[in-house]
């Protein structure tokens, strides 16, 4: 593993501060209640997924690869916005009060929404951005 450049571990750090106040401001505003489908989490992993389907296509769609953007809103805000361990102690929760039911539909459609629209996200980046010459097409994600 290489040693993290100062200035990317400040981008990530500052976006991540920014997606965590955001998914924690909307936790808030709808207290989530034992046995209740947890939309709030739902809902931001959904969105955190298109939305960065969309930054990742554009930005790999360009003939010049963007760091500071991706490190920044990609692994920074997106990263922090979206929630894999809230959703599974959520999970674990809707199991230990009986709502076997619910629990698999949440992660059925967390599963199945996070990858439509992780792919309505893709088309619009695509949409958005013609392919530049050289640009990467196959990765969009690629590494730091």
């Amino acid at each position: 593993m290489l040693p993290a450049r100062p200035r990317h571990v400040a981008l990530v750090a500052v976006g991540g501060a920014v997606g965590a106040v955001a998914r924690v401001a909307l936790a808030e505003a709808r207290p989530l209640s034992p046995g209740e489908l947890p939309v709030v989490t739902l809902l931001e992993n959904l969105t955190g997924a298109f939305l960065l389907a969309v930054l990742l296509t554009v930005l790999g769609r360009r003939s010049v690869a963007d760091s500071t953007v991706r490190l920044l809103v990609g692994t920074g805000v997106l990263g922090s916005f979206t929630t894999y361990s809230t959703h599974s102690v959520e999970l674990v929760v809707l199991l230990e009060v009986g709502a076997r039911w619910l629990a698999g539909g949440y992660l059925a459609v967390t599963l199945v929404g996070g990858l439509l629209a992780a792919a309505a996200g893709m088309s619009l980046g695509r949409r958005l951005t013609p392919q530049a010459a050289g640009a990467r097409s196959a990765d969009p994600g690629g590494d730091p």
